[in-house]
C-alpha cells in the first residue's frame, strides 16, 4: 500500500471514531504536554468521580516540589496523559498491524487500555512513592502478617471500589466492559506476569506491553511523566515519544524464554531515541528525583507520618475510624488521604502530635536534616546482594543497615568514633539518616535495549535483538551504581557525623563489579 493511501485511511479512521465519540458527548481537555486531549465519555464519567478527583491533591513528584518551585503538577494530569498516549499507541498498532498481526484490535480493546492508563494511579497517597515506598513500609513494620503493597494493587482496590457505584458500573455496561475486560483492566495496571494473566488470550499480550510494560520498561506511563517532569522542572529531553509511536509494530519475535511471541517492536534507527529515553531516566533521577535536598525532606515527611499514625484517622467503611497503617484495606477512608494530611497534622489539638508537628514546622522553615556527604559505589555494593553479610545474619539485610555496620567495621580502631558511638547509642532518635540512592538506566545493571527487538526498513515483518556497539561506541558501559548519602539530624552532632562519613569513605574503596551485557 502507498504511503499516501496508508495516511489517507489513518486519517478516515481517526476521523471516523472522533465522529462516534463526539455523538456521545465527549470532552476535550487543554494539555501543556499534549495539547487538545479528547476523552470517551466513560473516561470522562471515570474522572468525575472523587475518587480520580483525589489524584488532583497529590504531587507527581513528592518532596521535589519542596526543592523545584516548577515541580507543582499532580497525579491528575499525569493520568490523563498516560490515557491519551495509551489510546494514540492503540490505534498506531491497529493501523499498522492490522494485516499483519491476524488478529483485530478492537474498539474495546482500545477503550480497556485507556480506562487502564487512566486508572493506574489512582492507588497512591501522599506524596506518590513516599507513601508505598517509605511509609507504608515503616508501618508494617512490626506487623506480624506483613506483606508487600504496591500503588498498583491499591489501584486495582480503588477501581474495584469505585465500580460498586451502580450509575459507573451501569456505563462500563453500556460500552459492553463485563467481568472478564475489568480483570484485563486490573492486570494491565498491576502488571501480571504472562502465566497468571486471564483477561486477554496470548494472541493480544502486546496490549499489555503499553500501560506497565515488565518485558522492556517501554511504557506510556514513562512517556509522560518524562515529558511532564521535564516540563515541568526546566530540565532538557531529547527523548521524541512521537516519533517512538511511528516506528512501532507488533511483530511476533523471540521472548527472554526463547519462544516467539507478539510483542511491540521499534525500527532499527529508534535504538538512538531509545537511548535517550533511558537517559532522561537516570537524569531526572539525579537531578530531581533523587536530589540530595528532596530526599532530605521527603526523610522528614516520611518520619512525621508515620509519628503520627495512631493519632489520625479517616472515616472508613460502615463509619469505623481507620489509621493510616490500615487504610490501604479500606478504599472509602483512603479515598480522604491525599498530601493535605499534614496540614490535618499541624492543624490538630490532639496530644501525641507534637514531634510530628515539629518536624512538619522545621520543613516549612527550611530547618533540614543537614547533608553530610555522599560516596558513590557499584551497583548491589550493599543490601541483599552481599552474600557473605546476609549468610552471617541468617536473613536478607536492609541497605541502610548494611552500611551502618560497614562503617562500624570500617572504623572498629577508630577511638574517636568509638566515643562518638557510645554517646548517641544512648539517644533514643538516633542522629544520623543513611540514605541509599539506586541510579541505573531502568534495568538495574543490564543494557535497557537488551529486551527491546528492531525490524528493518527492508524487513518489517521480522525482528530482532540490537548489539549496543552497532548503536554507537560512546554509550556506557556500567548501567547502575548506588550512592551512599549521610544526613545529620542535629547541629550538635554535625562536625562528628562529618568526621566519621569522611573518615569512612576514605577508607571504603570498593572495586566495580561486572555489569550484565546480555
Amino acid at each position: 500500500m502507498a504511503a499516501k493511501e496508508r495516511y489517507n485511511n489513518k486519517i478516515g479512521k481517526m476521523t471516523k471514531r472522533k465522529r462516534n465519540i463526539k455523538k456521545m458527548a465527549a470532552k476535550v481537555l487543554n494539555d501543556p504536554i499534549h495539547g487538545n486531549i479528547e476523552l470517551h465519555p466513560l473516561l470522562v464519567k471515570i474522572v468525575d468521580t472523587p475518587q480520580f478527583q483525589r489524584l488532583r491533591f497529590i504531587k507527581q513528584l513528592g518532596g521535589v516540589y519542596f526543592v523545584y518551585p516548577g515541580a507543582s503538577h499532580n497525579r491528575f494530569e499525569h493520568s490523563i496523559g498516560v490515557c491519551h498516549l495509551a489510546g494514540r499507541f492503540v490505534r498506531a498498532l491497529q493501523d499498522e498491524n492490522s494485516k499483519v498481526l491476524g488478529v483485530k484490535i478492537t474498539n474495546k480493546d482500545e477503550l480497556c487500555v485507556e480506562i487502564a492508563a487512566l486508572c493506574h494511579d489512582l492507588g497512591h497517597g501522599p506524596f506518590s512513592h513516599l507513601f508505598d515506598m517509605k511509609i507504608i513500609p515503616k508501618l508494617w513494620e512490626k506487623k506480624r502478617d506483613k506483606k508487600e503493597w504496591t500503588h498498583e494493587q491499591g489501584s486495582a482496590d480503588m477501581l474495584d471500589y469505585m465500580l460498586e457505584d451502580k450509575k459507573l458500573k451501569s456505563m462500563f455496561k453500556k460500552e459492553k466492559i463485563y467481568a472478564k475486560d475489568i480483570t484485563f483492566i486490573k492486570e494491565m495496571i498491576v502488571g501480571t506476569p504472562k502465566e497468571e494473566r486471564k483477561g486477554r488470550r496470548e494472541n493480544k499480550w502486546f496490549l499489555y506491553e503499553i500501560v506497565s510494560n515488565k518485558r522492556n520498561g517501554i511504557d506510556v506511563d514513562k512517556w509522560d511523566y518524562f515529558a511532564r517532569d521535564s516540563h515541568m522542572l526546566g530540565i532538557g529531553n531529547n527523548f521524541n515519544h512521537n516519533r517512538l509511536i511511528s516506528f512501532s509494530r507488533v511483530i511476533k519475535a523471540k521472548g527472554a524464554e526463547g519462544k516467539k511471541e507478539q510483542q511491540i517492536c521499534y525500527r532499527d534507527k529508534e535504538a538512538t531515541n531509545l537511548y535517550d529515553m533511558f537517559h532522561i531516566r537516570n537524569l531526572l533521577h539525579q537531578r530531581a528525583y533523587q536530589h540530595k535536598t528532596s530526599n532530605s525532606i521527603e526523610i522528614m515527611l516520611s518520619e512525621a507520618l508515620v509519628l503520627a499514625d495512631k493519632y489520625i484517622t479517616f472515616k472508613g467503611k460502615d463509619g469505623k475510624n481507620v489509621r493510616m497503617s490500615d487504610i490501604v484495606n479500606d478504599m472509602k477512608a483512603y479515598t480522604l488521604l491525599n498530601d493535605g494530611v499534614i496540614h490535618i497534622i499541624l492543624g490538630s489539638n490532639k496530644k501525641g502530635l507534637e514531634k510530628s508537628k515539629e518536624i512538619l514546622n522545621r520543613i516549612f522553615r527550611r530547618d533540614l536534616y543537614r547533608f553530610v556527604g555522599e560516596k558513590r559505589f557499584p551497583g548491589g555494593t550493599f543490601g541483599e546482594k552481599d552474600v557473605k553479610r546476609k549468610r552471617a545474619v541468617g536473613k536478607n539485610i536492609k541497605k541502610e543497615d548494611d552500611v551502618k555496620r560497614d562503617i562500624k567495621e570500617t572504623l572498629a580502631g577508630n577511638k574517636k568514633f568509638q566515643t562518638f558511638m557510645s554517646r548517641i547509642d544512648d539517644i533514643h532518635d538516633d542522629p544520623v539518616v543513611i540514605d541509599i540512592v539506586e541510579l541505573n538506566f531502568g534495568s538495574k545493571d543490564r543494557d535497557p535495549i537488551t529486551n527491546v527487538k528492531f525490524y528493518s526498513k527492508n524487513d518489517p515483518n521480522n525482528a530482532d535483538s540490537k548489539d549496543k556497539k552497532d548503536v554507537s561506541l560512546l554509550l556506557p558501559e556500567v548501567f547502575n551504581e548506588q550512592s551512599v548519602r549521610v544526613y545529620c539530624k542535629e547541629d550538635r552532632y554535625f562536625k562528628a557525623v562529618t568526621e566519621m562519613f569522611e573518615e569512612w569513605a576514605k577508607s571504603t574503596p570498593k572495586s566495580p563489579k561486572k555489569q550484565k551485557t546480555v
